[in-house]
């Protein structure tokens, strides 16, 4: 859960907790994630709309890697990237499925035809199969979480027959699938995480999995022979540039400087803001139907993301090795 990779990410991330921030200073690092993170899925269905969503996703992930890397590098030194050789197998799994196909696929459901902002809500249900998965391992949610699991499941559903796509008909089945499955990836990444050898660090854990998520599309982008071809317009070159540098260098950044300085149960709201922010600037920028449907079960899930939220806040659970998972760019 959110709340439980926050405090997971407060002990054994790496991060020291500072004396207490200013309200100012908090306050403006959860608005850059609610916004940042909430933008993040208008900026890919601007790029996928003249570029290949594989290639352009994973130019993006190598591109905020290598960036964020480099700056690592200069500020505290290249030893810092040394790994295990289990740490090596952790950031290529977790990049792969935690990155490449928790993040990166969304481009591709988007592509098919699911509006961004619907993206998000179906995103948002992350903490739900969280939950599910910590229920069939044995673990016992709260009663509010499993609750809210019900809830959510009921408005996933009643979304997705509902729902309008990008050209005004029904949601497209394969794009929604695609969604779903990039949901359950990453929800899967972050339950799993704290069980992976990772880097102590989570900027050098991120570095790596951005790199290697992005290798990751590139090759899949060539497999299936994506191409870029045609014109390019200034457009879509600066939502990739925003991907890059606003949503997966700055909002990550933003994010765990609020592990360190905030409390854990209001970092965690971004869960339930971001589709929000999603919903609003899609129809604001691209004219994205928001009908009744995406309005009653978008409502439904992110009510029960708060319901899932506030049940871990209540009940935390306890990870095996203190590590959590570091999402980035949402």
């Amino acid at each position: 859960m959110a709340i439980e990779q926050a405090d997971a990410a407060r002990s054994g991330g790496g991060l020291a907790v500072s004396r207490p921030a200013g309200r100012g200073a908090v306050a403006l690092a959860l608005g850059l994630v609610y916004v940042i993170w909430g933008s993040i899925y208008l900026a890919v269905r601007l790029v996928i709309t003249e570029l290949p969503p594989l290639g352009s996703m994973g130019l993006r992930f190598i591109a905020a890697g290598l960036l964020m890397g480099l700056f690592l590098g200069i500020r505290s030194g290249f030893g810092q990237f040394a790994l295990t050789w289990r740490q090596c197998l952790g950031v290529v799994f977790m990049g792969t499925i935690l990155l490449a196909m928790g993040n990166g696929l969304t481009s591709l459901g988007q592509l098919k035809g699911v509006p961004s902002g619907i993206t998000a809500l179906i995103i948002a249900t992350v903490p739900l199969w969280i939950a599910m998965y910590r229920t069939i391992s044995g673990d016992r949610p709260s009663a509010m979480s499993l609750i809210g699991v019900g809830a959510g499941l009921a408005g996933l559903i009643f979304l997705i027959s509902a729902g309008p796509g990008v050209d005004g008909g029904g949601l497209p089945l394969v794009g929604v699938v695609i969604i779903l499955i990039s949901s359950l990836s990453w929800s899967f990444g972050s339950w799993i995480q704290p069980r992976i050898w990772l880097p102590r660090s989570p900027f050098v854990a991120a570095t790596y999995q951005l790199v290697v998520a992005g290798s990751v599309m590139s090759l899949g982008a060539l497999a299936v022979g994506e191409s870029f071809d045609g014109t390019v317009g200034t457009r879509t070159w600066g939502a990739l540039a925003y991907l890059v540098l606003i949503g997966s260098i700055i909002g990550f950044t933003s994010y765990v400087w609020l592990l360190g300085n905030a409390p854990v149960s209001l970092v965690a709201t971004h869960a339930y803001v971001n589709p929000v922010v999603a919903i609003f600037l899609g129809w604001l920028v691209l004219s994205e139907p928001v009908t009744v449907p995406v309005l009653i079960g978008g409502g439904v899930v992110v009510l029960s993301v708060i319901l899932v939220v506030g049940g871990e806040r209540a009940s935390p659970d306890v990870t095996r090795n203190g590590r959590a998972s570091h999402p980035v760019g949402g």
